[in-house]
């Protein structure tokens, strides 16, 4: 591990200068993947900006009915909070999915949101890929890839966003706020995370220096009936193999409204907004669901030994939706 400096930020203005005087230098939250990286190679900052001290840890409501989470709230904060649970169930139960009770006590929110992928190549310093060390090829399009990405991949990587968090904030249409050197801003989730392309190396479409302060749900009173359902290859602290949000609103057999957002598939949260618009207005019923999943999948991409997640997402949609309908018929 390269030597690196520790500096521990007192406010926010603070710990955006301390980051823009040193190009080198991270923000460090809880470190659950950041430290991770820096052990094997992946990582080498020169100095780390300890940001876990400044007041950013609070839930609150906002004036339109959403909600506010502060970057540093943990995740076991944040699953365990009456109106997280109350009125975005998804999203609880997506951070109780991730990882393990000692992790979600030290991972926050902002970090969970800059985790990088999982990707086997990505953290093997003898082997190419494109996310690590841009221009030397992608690994896992000719080797190891059963979990890698059937949405929006390219030839120059087909790694998936490991995050549960991040697939139930993009059901909700959340929006990440952040301080620069210029100011304050916003992004909504769904511009967060940047296309693969051919710069898989570029993540984010935060500026360079930025310090997220917190995500911001809007209110949504259709998310107070959601669910978040994850298959993975254990039964406990594994990533995902493929994963869904969802939300639905169903009157007299009728789909009023529907959130789909999926997990394990692509770079980034997917949202499937092809099934949402196949499913709106039309009928609430197995056949329909299937018809959506299978509308939004048209436009995978799959690999010699990944196909089955396609397979796995239609049989996900289905069983989702169909619970949450026969939760609203009760």
């Amino acid at each position: 591990m390269r030597d690196f400096a520790y500096q521990r930020a007192h406010d926010v203005s603070g710990a955006v200068a301390l980051l823009g005087a040193d190009p080198e230098a991270r923000y460090l939250g809880g470190g659950t993947n950041l430290v991770d990286l820096m052990k094997t190679g992946v990582e080498r900052p020169a100095r780390l900006v300890d940001v876990r001290e400044l007041p950013l840890d609070g839930i609150e409501s906002t004036a339109q009915g959403g909600l506010r989470i502060g970057a540093t709230v943990t995740n076991s904060d944040l699953a365990a909070h009456p109106e997280v649970r109350r009125r975005y169930p998804a999203l609880a139960q997506a951070v109780l999915a991730g990882a393990s009770g000692q992790l979600r006590n030290m991972a926050t929110v902002g970090g969970n949101l800059l985790q990088r992928t999982r990707c086997g190549y990505f953290t093997d310093l003898s082997k190419p890929c494109n996310k690590r060390a841009p221009g030397t090829g992608c690994s896992a399009i000719e080797g190891e890839h059963h979990n890698h990405a059937v949405l929006g991949a390219t030839e120059h990587c087909v790694a998936t966003n490991p995050s549960d968090m991040a697939v139930a904030l993009a059901a909700f249409d959340a929006v990440v706020t952040y301080e620069s050197a210029d100011g304050t801003g916003e992004l909504p989730l769904a511009e967060f995370y940047l296309p693969v392309g051919d710069t898989p190396h570029l993540e984010t479409a935060l500026p360079a220096g930025a310090l997220i302060t917190g995500v911001i749900l809007p209110p949504a009173p259709v998310a107070a009936h959601s669910r978040y359902r994850k298959v993975r290859e254990r039964a406990s602290y594994a990533f995902a193999i493929g994963s869904i949000a969802g939300a639905l609103d169903v009157h007299d057999g009728v789909v009023r409204e529907v959130r789909l957002a999926f997990g394990a598939v692509a770079s980034r949260p997917w949202r499937a907004r092809e099934a949402e618009r196949v499913l709106t207005g039309g009928p609430a019923d197995a056949e329909a669901f299937a018809a959506a999943a299978d509308a939004e999948l048209a436009a995978a991409r799959t690999l010699p030994h990944n196909a089955y997640k396609v397979t796995l997402l239609r049989n996900l949609v289905v069983a989702l939706l169909t619970e949450l309908t026969e939760e609203a018929a009760r």
